[in-house]
């Protein structure tokens, strides 16, 4: 009995190393953010952030030249500070939430741009529209840490929102659009890998 409960532990141990050793960085959402601004009314600018997202990082290399990285958004959770106006992006005229209740990235290719820049390309999903993206991200660095190690990201990205059916366009008197169709998105993400 003793023999097969030692034979049991040695399995879940390796088990747990070969989790470790697999390249699967967790996100440490307290420490992350997806942000965005859209210009208001020409002169100005509107940010928001999503308050529930999960991104997953998959790489083997230490230098992420093998990255598979996913990411979901949780559209119910936009927050621009304004209730009204979130309200007004859960509808039909932007992200339609009741429907599509997600925002979903998945990448094609990862590549190292420079010292730290990584180019990175993968399909983007909102609505019911997919296109592919090319997001820019810089490595921050990676440490050693009491929980193992981390690695500190920031990505950019800029969309058409009418690429993706986010339809609403009334305009001011001088012609500009309320809201911009340019969307600038940034991530600040921090993974961990135990």
């Amino acid at each position: 009995m003793k023999k097969y409960f030692l034979i049991v532990i040695a399995s879940l141990l390796a088990s747990a190393a070969s989790l470790a050793d697999s390249g699967n960085w967790v996100l440490d959402p307290a420490h992350s953010s997806i942000e965005f601004s859209v210009k208001h009314m020409v002169i100005s600018e509107v940010t928001g952030t999503f308050k529930d997202f999960n991104v997953s990082l998959r790489s083997s290399k230490d230098d992420f030249s093998d990255a598979a990285i996913s990411a979901t958004i949780a559209v119910k959770s936009v927050d621009t500070r304004n209730e009204m106006r979130d309200g007004h992006l859960k509808t039909d005229d932007f992200f339609n939430a009741e429907k599509f209740p997600a925002i979903k990235f998945q990448s094609t290719s990862v590549e190292k741009s420079g010292d730290g820049h990584y180019t990175i390309k993968g399909n983007l999903t909102i609505r019911d529209s997919t296109k592919e993206v090319t997001i820019d991200a810089v490595l921050n660095g990676t440490i050693p840490s009491g929980k193992g190690k981390r690695s500190g990201w920031k990505a950019t990205l800029a969309i058409n929102r009418f690429d993706f059916g986010l339809k609403w366009d009334r305009t001011i008197e001088t012609g500009g659009l309320v809201a911009g169709a340019t969307v600038n998105l940034i991530f600040n993400l921090e993974f961990v890998k135990s």
